[in-house]
């Protein structure tokens, strides 16, 4: 597409509407799916109900952990409250100094519970964090201020619960751009991050991390959608405040939100010409620039050096935090490895608290057989897309490589920052659940699809192997989102509140 029909294609798309509320737009739009003529009407009541249920579910999930769990006790969850009542209080953004991680009274404190005579005032070293997370929080510490400091805590809380709910939304929308005619995918998908112990916690609790997440997952999906239909202009400015609001987010999402957006408007570009992909690549980073470029302002002219993200400061102010290097002198590269991915693993699933609180040992082995089993099935179906091509389209296909990218640049931060520091922690790969989302839920369905091949196989008919694959498939969905709701009961009630003493 080049030259006027370009001109006129963009044209026309700047007249599409936008709506303004991004959680109203994806259910809208995931419904307007649903509503096919291709899904008679009691599936689609159906697939809403369920999916209502996974996400008010998950709600009362992270309901229980918010106020279940004592105030304090997940990771970094002083340092970031601290962040948002300075803001609140203060109106303006603070400025991370010598002393903001006084790692002997953390730890201290830490190994005491924090009890109520121990300030958590010193803990100060998130302090050099982007700012849209805190000044959406500082917004809650004043609407819940009146309240008392109980409920202006518990609010911080469930303000990161919401965010996680719209999260499951976006999901469950992306699967369903990818996969459409695939319900049970998406519903799985989408079941899988509402039921991850870790992150139920995680996103139960007063920090970042929900909304860097739902930041990537909503740029994953204007993504697809350019990759799918191209993004009208009105859509590109969006992605381009998407970007910005990334780069005020959390700098560990910079390289999976750049580099996917750039993939998708590259990939799209021979569809819709040159001039069109200039447009928009100066609309998004031009925008994204504009929108967010005041804060790397700022961060120059507060710390200097070119430090415009802060990691100088950051690195010289975490003193006393264990380095790779000394890890390594003391119990050597392969004990060094083999801890990085053993906790990596635990703290991907269920290791609570302080990285303190883990559950037991024979849960770990269910968790690591569930995942070599959907692991194994996995690759089946990417071997079974290899040697048949026209399984997937060339869209699916961009958009699965889209996926994978995203998955591949969030492990590369994760295994990069423990290149520097002893960061052994899973939570780090959370932004990228979508994308393990994904292939977690092609997984579990492939077995009921190996089960009817093998079955046929065994000489039973193939009309009855073809009915038995849907049965399967719904009974694989039930026993994992079942059973993954049992595992969070037990997490929190069996490990978590007796352990910390909630």
């Amino acid at each position: 597409m080049h030259g006027s029909q370009a001109r006129d294609t963009w044209s026309s798309s700047y007249r599409r509407p936008l709506p303004t509320c991004w959680a109203l737009w994806l259910w809208r739009a995931s419904a307007s799916r649903e509503e096919s003529p291709n899904m008679p009407s009691p599936r689609r009541r159906l697939v809403r109900a369920v999916l209502a249920a996974i996400v008010g579910i998950y709600c009362l999930l992270g309901l229980a952990y918010a106020t279940q769990t004592p105030k304090w006790q997940t990771p970094d969850e002083p340092a970031h409250y601290n962040y948002v009542a300075y803001v609140a209080e203060n109106l303006r953004f603070p400025t991370l100094e010598a002393g903001h991680y006084p790692h002997e009274y953390l730890e201290e404190i830490k190994a005491a519970g924090f009890p109520p005579e121990m300030s958590i005032a010193p803990i100060r070293y998130e302090f050099h964090q982007p700012p849209f997370y805190y000044l959406m929080g500082a917004l809650v510490y004043r609407i819940a201020g009146p309240l008392g400091f109980d409920a202006q805590f518990l609010a911080l809380r469930l303000f990161s619960v919401l965010l996680g709910a719209i999260l499951l939304l976006v999901a469950y929308t992306i699967v369903r751009e990818v996969f459409p005619g695939d319900w049970l995918l998406a519903l799985a998908a989408t079941a899988f991050i509402a039921t991850i112990p870790m992150h139920v916690a995680m996103s139960a609790a007063i920090n970042n991390d929900t909304l860097a997440e739902l930041t990537v997952a909503l740029t994953i999906w204007l993504c697809i959608r350019e990759l799918k239909v191209g993004l009208s202009r009105r859509q590109t400015m969006l992605l381009g405040v998407l970007v910005a609001l990334a780069l005020l987010t959390k700098t560990t999402i910079y390289a999976p939100v750049i580099v996917s957006s750039l993939l998708a408007l590259a990939v799209s570009a021979r569809a819709q010409g040159r001039q069109v992909l200039l447009r928009k690549l100066m609309m998004v980073y031009g925008l994204a620039l504009l929108v967010s470029g005041w804060w790397f302002a700022r961060n120059l002219l507060v710390y200097g050096d070119l430090d415009v993200f802060a990691w100088q400061r950051h690195d010289s102010v975490v003193l006393g935090q264990p380095t790779t290097a000394q890890w390594i002198a003391q119990h050597g590269l392969g004990a060094t490895l083999q801890q990085f991915l053993a906790v990596s693993f635990r703290s991907f699933w269920a290791q609570f608290g302080w990285m303190g609180v883990l559950i037991d040992s024979r849960l770990y082995l269910f968790l690591a057989v569930a995942s070599l089993t959907v692991c194994v099935a996995f690759i089946v179906w990417l071997v079974r897309i290899a040697r048949h091509p026209a399984l997937v389209s060339r869209y699916q296909r961009w958009a699965l490589l889209l996926l994978l990218l995203v998955f591949l640049l969030v492990a590369a931060a994760h295994a990069s920052y423990n290149l520097k520091f002893v960061q052994h922690q899973g939570r780090y790969l959370f932004p990228a659940l979508v994308p393990i989302a994904v292939a977690w839920a092609l997984g579990l369905l492939e077995w009921p699809s190996l089960i009817g091949q093998i079955t046929t196989k065994l000489g039973a008919a193939r009309s009855r192997a073809t009915m038995l694959v849907p049965v399967l498939r719904g009974a694989a969905f039930c026993a994992f989102y079942l059973g993954f709701l049992v595992l969070d009961l037990v997490c929190l009630y069996l490990f978590i509140v007796p352990q910390l003493g909630g």
